[in-house]
This record gives C-alpha cells, sequence and structure tokens, in this order.
C-alpha cells in the first residue's frame, strides 16, 4: 500500500524533498465544467489525483484515483502530459516536501455518482471557467491554465483545441 511506503521513506529522509509519481485527472461534465475536489490536508481546491502505488501503470493510477476521490469511472482516459519540474515542487502544511511528477489524463465518458468516500475531499464540485475558486492550488492552476483553459477569449478548450499543440 503506497502509504506504508511513503510512510518508509518518510522515516528514512523525514521531511526532505522527494520525487513523488502520480496522475491528475481531468473531469469535464456536459456543461463544460470541470471538476474539482475541496482538500481536506491542504484546504485548497485542486484536481482529482494521485501518487502512484507499487506496480501501478499511471493510467491505472488514474483509474484508482478517479474512483477514490469522487466516486466516478471512465470508459477511456486520454493521455495529455507528463509535468516535471520545480514549479511542481509542494510544501505540505506538515512540512512533507515533493517535487511532483505528473500524468494528466483526461476521464472520457464519465459515469458514477459523485461521493466522499476516502476521507481526503472536504467537497467535490464543477466549476465554470469564470467561476474557479480564488483557493486554487498552484498545481491545479498551471494544469488548467495550459491545457483546458484559453486565456485569450476567456472559455474551456475544445477538444480539438486541447490536442492540436
Amino acid at each position: 500500500m503506497l502509504a506504508d511506503y511513503i510512510k518508509e521513506i518518510r522515516k528514512l529522509v523525514g521531511t526532505r524533498p522527494v520525487i513523488l509519481v502520480g496522475s491528475t485527472i481531468i473531469v469535464i461534465n456536459n456543461n463544460n465544467e470541470i471538476l474539482l475536489q475541496h482538500r481536506s490536508d491542504t484546504e485548497e481546491w485542486g484536481l482529482p489525483g494521485g501518487a502512484m502505488e507499487i506496480g501501478e501503470s499511471l493510467e491505472e493510477t488514474a483509474a484508482r484515483e478517479l474512483f477514490e476521490e469522487t466516486g466516478l469511472r471512465a470508459e477511456n482516459f486520454l493521455f495529455l502530459d507528463l509535468l516535471s519540474g520545480r514549479e511542481l515542487y509542494y510544501k505540505y502544511p506538515n512540512g512533507d516536501e515533493v517535487f511532483n511528477v505528473i500524468s494528466v489524463y483526461l476521464a472520457k465518458e464519465t459515469y458514477g455518482e459523485l461521493a466522499l468516500t476516502d476521507g481526503e475531499s472536504l467537497d467535490l464540485k464543477y466549476f465554470a471557467p469564470k467561476a474557479l475558486p480564488s483557493n486554487l492550488d498552484e498545481r491545479a492552476r498551471l494544469i488548467i491554465k495550459k491545457h483546458f483553459y484559453n486565456v485569450e477569449s476567456d472559455h474551456w478548450k475544445s477538444e480539438h483545441e486541447i490536442f492540436e499543440k
């Protein structure tokens, strides 16, 4: 289990930075709103996602995290990007430091009911482009700006715009 794996590493390195690999999932509903999760650990709004467990693929991580954090499943996932670097450094409120390596997926044909099941979420809500919360996690802001929000025309990018890079 990942939590045990990370606890073992933290026993060795304390709060010093570690490289954490995981997946983030974008869910857009039929009203072109993006699903955000109000996280209990940081009290910020962010995108669903989390760390890879031992033996998982990045896509398996995306599917597991989507279900664990939102109660939703997807028929398939479209890989969008692999992000890393200094801008993905994060220091958690407990002092743990990480440099994230994030695979970004777009969940296609999602189904199920939104549910707070894993204790990591205070709330789950869809947001329109002009109504994103002010306390949006910087990693989520980076991903949304890079892949989903067209600043010039103030709207979510269409699937065509996302993939025409």
